[in-house]
């Protein structure tokens, strides 16, 4: 298996990666994070986000995304933290006044975990960024001690995954995902 990682241009593949089944279903699409206004974020309902998605591809790629061949396998969402609710979250710390980058969910599809996709993912995501003139990039992982993480909360990626990518810890937060803190987690390109 060769995973090819490249900016995520195909709204069909993104579909694939972060919509829904049922096409009114109300969820995630990778926007909580992305969108500036919570209240925007709440007041999308089913067909309106993958809607507001197809927006923000318009204005460049909104993440990475990983392939298998012609099959779309994972996905990374990585963009500028201004253009994020982390610009002005109140639990992720700013660690200095870095235009840098936020890289807040990875997502491998059932039937390919366990291959190395995360892995591929983030460095795709880095890859990306450092391509996009980003400075430095972000994660936001849990620092889950080698416990297990709930497969719904695992989207944030463990402080492990980010360490072996050559992040280290910039910084502690008051966020929480599955039980266990989350840190902040930067790599300078």
């Amino acid at each position: 298996m060769t995973i090819e990682v490249r900016p995520a241009t195909e709204f069909d593949d993104i579909r694939t990666m972060v919509g829904p089944k049922q096409p009114t279903s109300n969820v995630c699409w990778c926007l909580s994070y992305r969108l500036t206004s919570g209240r925007e974020n709440r007041e999308l309902r089913g067909t309106a986000r993958g809607d507001r998605v197809r927006q923000l591809l318009r204005g460049g790629p909104p993440g990475v995304l990983a392939y298998d061949g012609d099959e779309v396998v994972g996905w990374a969402a990585v963009h500028p933290r201004a253009d994020t609710s982390f610009a002005t979250s109140r639990k992720i710390p700013h660690v200095d006044d870095a235009d840098v980058w936020s890289l807040w969910c990875l997502r491998v599809r059932p039937g390919h975990r366990g291959e190395g996709i995360s892995h591929a993912l983030l460095a795709g995501a880095v890859a990306f960024a450092r391509d996009s003139g980003a400075p430095a990039i972000e994660g936001y992982p849990v620092d889950n001690a080698g416990e297990k993480v709930d497969l719904t909360m695992a989207y944030v990626g463990t402080r492990a995954l980010f360490e072996r990518a050559g992040f280290r810890k910039a910084a502690d937060t008051d966020a929480v995902a599955g039980g266990f803190p989350r840190v902040v987690m930067r790599l300078a390109l």
